[in-house]
């Protein structure tokens, strides 16, 4: 990546901190990061932090940063896919960058193997769950299984290990033997190493939501976000124009 790039990162802690997966995926990648302070994993803690997302890529485009990614995937779907996409136009219009989401990752990369008939596992609880099963049958994907550990605290998916996330993945995959891809959904959760053993395991690609959005981030500003050994997302070479 050119020296002189750096990517803005809004982010749903309450301090200006950049996701550690972020910076062992990427280390010599300059990031810089926003806090928007998500309070919970339910839609009443999302509410102020959603407000602050756009305040904060201003703040960013301010920095001098080449594009914005906006961590956090309940954060960006809990609304609908009709209010992000409406939040894309914003961001695109505020800070005349090239912008994405957590969420719009997670769409991309999936699609990006075709897969349109998938298994989801989540950090979430029921309520923020079907917020996105809504979000991505809205997006054109069939959700043939569902699972959920059933969190609430805005720190807890950092208490699961990969094998808790690899275990719940495959309860997932086993609930829906017709998938062609696994999601993997909330940026708290630990997930650098849980794709390739899944995808070895059970055959189809892992798109998991931090993975994605760094990936995503890279080809914003023209890379190819290529990480070997990290599952099969990570491990393409091809570059993606500069939007």
């Amino acid at each position: 990546m050119r020296k002189d790039r750096t990517i803005g990162l809004v982010v749903p802690f309450a301090s200006d901190t950049v996701p550690e997966e972020g910076l062992q995926m990427y280390p010599g990648v300059r990031f810089v990061a926003r806090g928007v302070g998500v309070r919970s994993l339910t839609p009443t803690g999302y509410d102020s932090a959603w407000e602050g997302i756009l305040p904060a890529a201003e703040y960013l485009a301010g920095r001098g940063v080449d594009a914005v990614m906006v961590i956090g995937t309940s954060l960006t779907f809990y609304r609908g896919a009709d209010a992000h996409e409406e939040l894309m136009a914003k961001l695109r219009a505020a800070t005349g960058l090239p912008v994405s989401t957590m969420s719009q990752a997670v769409v991309d990369g999936l699609r990006g193997f075709g897969a349109r008939r998938i298994a989801v596992a989540t950090a979430y609880a029921d309520e923020v769950n079907d917020r996105l099963q809504a979000f991505l049958i809205a997006k054109g994907f069939e959700v043939l299984a569902l699972e959920g550990f059933g969190l609430f605290g805005f720190g807890e998916p950092d208490t699961k290990s990969e094998a808790d996330i690899i275990a719940l993945g495959s309860k997932a995959c086993a609930a829906a033997p017709a998938a062609d891809g696994l999601l993997i959904s909330c940026g708290g959760l630990r997930t650098l190493g849980v794709a390739q053993p899944l995808e070895q395991r059970h055959g189809i690609p892992v798109v998991a939501s931090t993975q994605a959005a760094f990936w995503a981030a890279l080809r914003l500003v023209g890379e190819s976000g290529r990480v070997a050994g990290r599952g099969r997302l990570l491990e393409q070479s091809t570059a993606a124009p500069v939007h």
